[in-house]
């Protein structure tokens, strides 16, 4: 298994002015990190990332999102649907150019935007005749997709890993799995360790977030953290457990995972002592 950590704890637009903090998470041991790809306009600036993340020793994975309504998968406006497969295919191409390996995150819906009824069946017919445009696209450019599924809070489209299992089924293409969230699970399934086997049983746990109850340190709350990290080591999963820990420094992603206090007293504790955690639980 290979560690990793979500830049959202410092900015939803990595540049090279944070090259002192990729150097400080490699110095720490991590393998890489995910990069928020939230906007998709410049593939050359991604480009220019990945070589300073080579020259650094970084591996990357990609984070992105459904922007707003009129890039919605789930849109009865066939316009709109079509903004969802133009915008992951913008995406996709930054993260082809930046040599992610992975393109994570909840792209099937913007965030906070409700139906105020259980998933129709429509919503997910629409949802997957986009991915089915974008996964063959992904697939060929060497990029593996898993999309997380969030909790009712936040999106009201995928909310648990048996939905999910379901949703990787009706979309019927290899290389889409599930992004399994401790955090989210922690939420959303009566019993979390249950819910992971069953992803990996489907033969679609592609992903692990590990993210504490209050989305702070690692190890410093009571998601059931250490048992996943046991059980993916059991189960043979070799993919990545990237830490994702969210504070107030993306003001837009703070209000949309309602995010109102610290957690945390600095970045630093979250990638020091996560790391640390992350490599005791593996023993």
């Amino acid at each position: 298994m290979k560690i990793g950590i979500n830049l959202l704890l410092w900015t939803g637009h990595v540049t090279e002015d944070y090259v002192p903090i990729l150097q400080a998470i490699k110095d720490t041991g991590f393998d890489g990190v995910e990069i928020p790809v939230f906007d998709a306009s410049d593939a050359a600036h991604y480009a220019e990332l990945g070589a300073i993340m080579d020259d650094i020793g970084l591996e990357r994975t990609a984070v992105a999102l459904i922007p707003d309504e009129e890039h919605s998968p789930l849109s009865d406006n066939a316009a709109h649907r079509q903004g969802a497969v133009d915008h992951l295919k913008a995406v996709i191409d930054c993260c082809s150019a930046m040599g992610a390996e992975m393109l994570v995150g909840p792209y099937y819906q913007p965030l906070g935007v409700f139906s105020g009824e259980f998933p129709s069946v429509t919503e997910l017919s629409r949802c997957a005749d986009v991915h089915r445009q974008i996964v063959p696209i992904a697939r060929a450019a060497g990029i593996g997709m898993a999309f997380e599924p969030l909790n009712r809070f936040e999106a009201h489209l995928l909310n648990t890993i048996e939905q999910s299992i379901a949703y990787t089924n009706r979309v019927g293409e290899t290389g889409f799995g599930i992004l399994y969230d401790t955090f989210h699970a922690n939420i959303e399934e009566k019993d979390p360790l249950a819910a992971f086997h069953a992803a990996h049983a489907a033969g679609a746990l592609s992903h692990v977030h590990i993210s504490e109850n209050d989305r702070g340190t690692p190890g410093k709350g009571h998601a059931k953290i250490r048992e996943t990290i046991v059980a993916a080591k059991a189960l043979g999963y070799d993919g990545w457990l990237t830490i994702e820990a969210f504070g107030r420094a993306v003001p837009e992603l703070a209000a949309a995972t309602r995010v109102w206090r610290d957690f945390f007293p600095n970045p630093e504790e979250v990638y020091t002592e996560g790391y640390r955690y992350i490599r005791e639980c593996l023993g």
